[in-house]
């Protein structure tokens, strides 16, 4: 991990499609974010000191054999949690609520009514325009939750917990096609996990070059460069940060166009 002293988002990844929009929209909040494995500590994340967690979605389901998983006692740890799809799935059964297959699987937009006054939908419609993608879905919940929204085919489309700073929705704040989510986002940044909103991407580069270079030290840095965006990238950060330093070789993996290779050596 990058080090940085600004306020941060963890973001655990459960095989997520959006795991990287999802630290996009938070980002755009002025907000820097971090993707993580779900496999992360509550140790580990206390280290990072973070201002808010967001459990991403994934395809699994929350009760099958080999389904991921993260650390339970993250919900003692005081930090503000979001939980996206599957993530909110998983944060509720953690916590006690029971999610089962539903009858037929959801994808497309739908209506979701607000239910009450809460800092999670603050500023927004009573009904709302959201995106679901789900086969699963919490199906009871025990008395320390509180439903927050719901759907013709959801009954518990948002939630949060009573005594702890679990919130969660069914459907995904992060895609265009849920037109509000983005103030939902902002809403949880800045309404619930009180961020400043004082971080901007140059500070993210900032800090790579930073880290960068307390790693290296005196040393060298040898790159596989193979053309593609990540090591081209990879490869350009590295350089701004020790120069000469680095030494990269080539890798012609076969998969590039004609005369390509001929670009990225020269």
């Amino acid at each position: 991990m990058i080090e940085d002293k600004k306020e941060k988002i963890l973001i655990l990844d459960f095989g997520s499609q959006y795991a990287q929009l999802i630290a996009r929209r938070v980002r755009e909040h002025n907000v820097c974010s971090e993707i993580v494995s779900h496999k992360i500590t509550a140790e580990q994340i206390l280290k990072n000191n973070p201002k808010g967690i967001i459990l991403s979605g994934g395809p699994a389901s929350v009760y099958t054999k080999n389904a991921p998983q993260c650390d339970e006692t993250i919900a003692t740890l005081g930090i503000p949690i979001l939980g996206i799809c599957y993530g909110m799935q998983l944060g509720c059964q953690m916590l006690g609520a029971t999610v089962q297959p539903t009858a037929a699987r959801e994808y497309g937009r739908t209506t979701c009514t607000l239910n009450n006054e809460n800092k999670l939908f603050k500023s927004m419609d009573k009904d709302i325009t959201v995106w679901m993608s789900h086969g699963d879905q919490v199906i009871e919940l025990p008395p320390d939750f509180e439903s927050l929204a719901c759907t013709k085919n959801c009954p518990y489309a948002a939630v949060k917990h009573r005594k702890k700073a679990f919130y969660g929705v069914q459907f995904h704040p992060e895609v265009t096609h849920t037109p509000q989510g983005s103030q939902i986002i902002r809403n949880f940044l800045y309404e619930i996990c009180g961020c400043a909103g004082d971080w901007k991407m140059r500070s993210y580069i900032e800090n790579a070059l930073t880290d960068i270079r307390r790693q290296v030290g005196d040393g060298r840095v040898v790159c596989g460069l193979s053309g593609g965006v990540d090591s081209a990238v990879t490869a350009a950060l590295i350089h701004k940060a020790i120069g000469n330093h680095l030494s990269c070789i080539f890798v012609d993996n076969g998969l590039l166009r004609n005369y390509e290779a001929d670009e990225v050596i020269t």
